[in-house]
């Protein structure tokens, strides 16, 4: 029986932190705006937080990082294609970044806004779907209605439909689709329900799999849904007021049953992402197990509040001020991450979705 994990929401740090602390200066060539290939190849920083000692490898390398007896947990969740480009009558570009849907009517981000009006229906995909907006919502959201020939909408996503890709990933136009959707995706994906993709997963390939089974390193599987509770900016100058929206999650019962076991023999539980991450401390016990479930988790992760259960942590280098940026200094320490990311800079690394990898341990 699966049971819903309950939300804990605790203020730890000592005194307010202000968001302004966690910036950082990035060059615009340091984006990563296309994937390393082949995806194994990324660079890997190693930060030892007992030892305070740095070091750099590249991601076939992580199998050996590892001992054996560690248990890898690793997000599951599939990234629906439901980013949308079209345009107006006019000729206007539109797009259409899907958040919910259910039968044919949802919400989501429709750009330009200020340009669009309730009832403009706009011909999507070279109009194989059409996107009917029904109200303006806050936050640049709108509600709409989404038609498609057949009248089964999901099936024309699933034909049509683009990788949601972050802003700063640009495109000129003329790529293929279909490569976004196969390249901004694991290959472990499993679950479909994510509207980004959890890109410390990304690195992951079958040699790198093969290499962790004969290492002796264990793998066990959560699903977060990836939403805008991931991605969405702080609004609040004091981290403790942000409040992260909901995102649905399942951590089965095999994972908490290979987390005890992992806990038993001595190994470590390692992390693969923020997600994961986020999973694992919402299910979190004070044994440093973990109560298997499902539900939605609004957990949020900054310096002054304590990890239960993850031991060591995979991640890639996050935006400035962002609460991903937050969760891993809370696991390494504000001061030393800041560090390591502007060294990491200096020494070329790729940074964001598409970008070069960390080892936390």
């Amino acid at each position: 029986m699966h049971i819903r994990c309950a939300r804990r929401f605790v203020r730890y740090a000592a005194s307010p932190v202000n968001v302004s602390e966690f910036d950082f200066e990035l060059p615009q060539s340091r984006i990563a705006t296309a994937p390393m290939e082949p995806r194994d190849q990324s660079r890997l920083c190693i930060v030892d937080r007992a030892t305070g000692h740095t070091t750099h490898a590249v991601f076939t390398d992580l199998p050996s990082l590892l001992r054996a007896g560690d248990l890898l947990v690793l997000n599951d969740t599939r990234v629906r294609p439901w980013r949308l480009c079209g345009q107006r009558a006019t000729g206007g570009k539109v797009e259409c970044l899907i958040l919910s849907l259910r039968g044919n009517e949802g919400e989501g981000f429709v750009k330009p806004s200020k340009k669009l009006t309730a009832g403009d229906t706009i011909a999507m995909e070279g109009g194989a779907i059409r996107l009917e907006l029904l109200q303006q919502q806050d936050g640049g959201r709108w509600r709409f209605a989404l038609h498609a020939d057949g009248g089964d909408v999901n099936a024309a996503l699933e034909r049509h439909g683009r990788a949601p890709l972050p802003p700063y990933i640009e495109r000129r136009g003329d790529e293929d689709p279909a490569t976004d959707r196969a390249r901004y995706q694991t290959v472990f994906a499993r679950v479909p329900g994510a509207v980004a993709a959890p890109t410390a997963g990304l690195h992951f390939t079958e040699r790198v799999f093969e290499a962790l089974r004969k290492r002796g390193v264990e793998l066990a599987w959560v699903t977060l849904h990836v939403g805008e509770g991931t991605f969405a900016p702080m609004r609040t100058d004091v981290v403790e007021e942000h409040r992260m929206h909901a995102e649905e999650y399942e951590l089965p019962i095999a994972t908490a049953q290979a987390i005890a076991a992992a806990r038993a023999r001595g190994g470590r539980v390692v992390a693969v992402g923020t997600t994961s991450c986020r999973t694992l401390e919402t299910c979190a016990n004070d044994d440093r197990t973990v109560t298997a479930g499902r539900g939605n988790s609004s957990i949020f992760l900054y310096p002054g509040r304590p990890f239960r259960v993850v031991d060591a942590l995979v991640t890639n280098f996050h935006l400035p001020k962002s609460t991903l940026l937050l969760l891993v200094a809370a696991f390494a320490g504000k001061e030393r991450i800041l560090s390591e990311y502007r060294d990491a800079i200096e020494r070329g690394y790729r940074f964001y979705s598409y970008g070069d990898a960390m080892l936390i341990v």
